[in-house]
């Protein structure tokens, strides 16, 4: 019976060549080494920023910011590598080329984003905002904050212009 091979005999077979990409039935899994390394990482790599802000280590906040966000970014790839087990071997190369592609899609989504907010601030603002007089909004129409008009003896205003002030634009 040579040539029965079984149903644990074909399975083994199968698993030693895999034509998706597969290294075996647990490719996927890491060892323990890889999970507590992964864990000693994360765990220096959060422990370090949040002594830099409790000492106050940098004297401007964008300069702490700055270094939070590159060590965000490295637990993001630390996390990535030993817990999602993300390199170019699993699922033949799919998973990071996936991730790449995501992370193109955000960059070009928040850079558009912020394009478009920034030039809808610089277009949209009336010339001169700045440089308008403070005026005062009330709820009684015989009021007016229009300082050409001068009020009359009981307070009110007689909405004509006064004589002396020049047009306002």
């Amino acid at each position: 019976m040579s040539g029965n091979i079984g149903v644990h005999g074909a399975h083994d077979a199968h698993d030693a060549h895999d034509p998706h990409g597969h290294d075996g039935p647990h490719a996927h899994v890491g060892s323990l080494r890889d999970y507590v390394t992964g864990f000693v990482l994360a765990v220096v790599f959060t422990a370090i920023p949040f002594w830099l802000v409790m000492n106050h280590t940098f004297s401007r906040p964008a300069a702490t910011a700055a270094v939070i966000l590159i060590f965000a970014a490295v637990q993001m790839v630390i996390h990535m590598v030993y817990f999602l087990h993300m390199n170019t071997r699993s699922e033949g190369g799919w998973t990071l080329l996936a991730l790449l592609f995501t992370v193109m899609l955000v960059i070009i989504a928040l850079s558009g984003s912020l394009w478009v907010m920034y030039h809808l601030n610089a277009n949209m603002m009336p010339a001169g905002m700045g440089d308008m007089p403070d005026t005062h909004i009330t709820s009684d129409p015989h009021i007016t904050s229009d300082p050409r008009v001068a009020p009359d003896a009981h307070g009110q205003h007689d909405m004509q212009p006064m004589q002396n002030m020049p047009n306002m634009p």
